[in-house]
């Protein structure tokens, strides 16, 4: 019945029909529900079975189980926070509260101008921001305000990704500019520990949440201040500790990860090497006996549970487009940015959380990462040819 219904409203939407306009939209959601039915004319084509739809779609799978669990945490910091008790679906009910509204100004702000953008070049709908959608609410503070949120979605969607071409042509993650955009135009709405815990009263639940001065420093947030760190390492495993809305659980991640590997959706080379360079960085900050800096005293382990560095590894270093694509350059590009992460957390005391950087400033280097390698194998083997 549906296909019937698509059917019969395509024509109004072809080129003549009185909704031409629309046309980018109607396909875009046509595509979406249905696998679309045109073959190639001409020439040879390799066809496969998995497309940008299917790789997308894992991927936001894939983010499901930190997103249920960032709702639940948020739910259950801010019940902390306000000193009262509530049960799990309260909890979970309360962080699902303050979570949609950011995943529905997401989409409608990005999706909108792709839209806009497809119908003005006359191209099809890309997929890349069912991704990057639900990504940027993910990973921006809890109290990040819907309007700030929007203006970021749109410079991302803007100057990071249709600017140059559109999906699969960016070089920098659209995500990660968007929270990098916030980081540094509104400062104050990125730091500090006002901006993990929301501190609101849902007024299904009936208990006020919306106590004076709801503080509380994320694990990160307190090294930086050389001020211990009050949660427990079990704690910051599971995720129950403040943070963005899909970085604080390992164990969420975790399973989004074996998801994203099993589908070979994403590299375990890139994944494994961001690990192993953040590993072996945390343990040479450990040997130097910075006593002054406690970042640097920070387990090696601890680093890589706490903050985004997981959340980064997992979902933003292995982004295909932006990462490396030779599979030696996978080891280096994982290796720096792992590296690189850790040495700004330490180096840096005023911006405690390193990953997004990282990876940005990696995102440059991908592609000449990439052709070293592939330059070298052209060497290698005109070397063999000559001979």
């Amino acid at each position: 019945m549906l296909r019937k219904f698509l059917d019969r409203i395509k024509p109004h939407f072809e080129e003549g029909g009185r909704l031409q306009a629309f046309h980018s939209l109607f396909d875009g959601f046509e595509t979406f529900l249905y696998v679309p039915n045109k073959t190639s004319k001409v020439g040879v084509s390799i066809h496969d079975a998995i497309d940008s739809k299917r790789i997308m779609s894992i991927v936001v799978i894939a983010l499901l189980p930190a997103l249920l669990f960032g709702m639940y945490n948020l739910g259950y910091q801010n019940y902390a926070a306000a000193g009262v008790t509530g049960t799990f679906f309260e909890m979970f009910l309360y962080g699902f509260a303050l979570t949609l509204p950011k995943i529905i100004v997401s989409y409608g702000v990005g999706l909108g101008i792709e839209f806009v953008v497809a119908q003005w070049k006359k191209e099809e709908i890309q997929e890349g921001f069912l991704v990057s959608g639900i990504l940027i609410p993910m990973i921006v503070p809890v109290n990040c305000p819907l309007w700030m949120l929007a203006l970021a979605v749109a410079f991302a969607v803007i100057f990071a990704k249709e600017i140059y071409g559109g999906t699969g042509m960016n070089i920098f993650n659209p995500a990660l500019v968007a929270r990098a955009f916030l980081f540094f135009a509104y400062p104050t709405s990125m730091s500090g520990d006002q901006v993990w815990v929301a501190g609101e009263k849902f007024l299904g639940l009936g208990n006020d949440l919306g106590a004076d001065a709801l503080t509380q420093a994320t694990p990160l947030g307190q090294a930086a201040s050389n001020v211990d760190i009050t949660a427990s390492v079990s704690d910051m495993f599971v995720g129950l500790i403040p943070g963005s809305i899909g970085e604080t659980s390992f164990i969420a991640i975790a399973v989004g990860a074996v998801i994203l590997l099993y589908t070979r959706v994403a590299s375990w080379k890139t994944m494994l090497s961001v690990f192993v360079g953040g590993a072996l960085v945390g343990l040479l900050f450990n040997s130097l006996g910075l006593e002054s800096n406690a970042v640097a005293n920070m387990p090696w382990h601890v680093h890589l549970i706490t903050g985004g560095f997981a959340f980064g590894a997992v979902f933003m270093a292995t982004d295909p487009v932006t990462s490396a694509r030779t599979e030696q350059g996978k080891y280096i590009y994982g290796f720096l940015i792992g590296a690189l992460a850790i040495t700004i957390r330490v180096l840096n005391p005023g911006y405690p959380e390193g990953m997004m950087l990282a990876i940005l400033f990696m995102n440059m280097f991908a592609p000449l990462i990439d052709y070293c390698f592939v330059q070298s194998n052209i060497n290698r083997r005109l070397k063999r040819v000559q001979k």
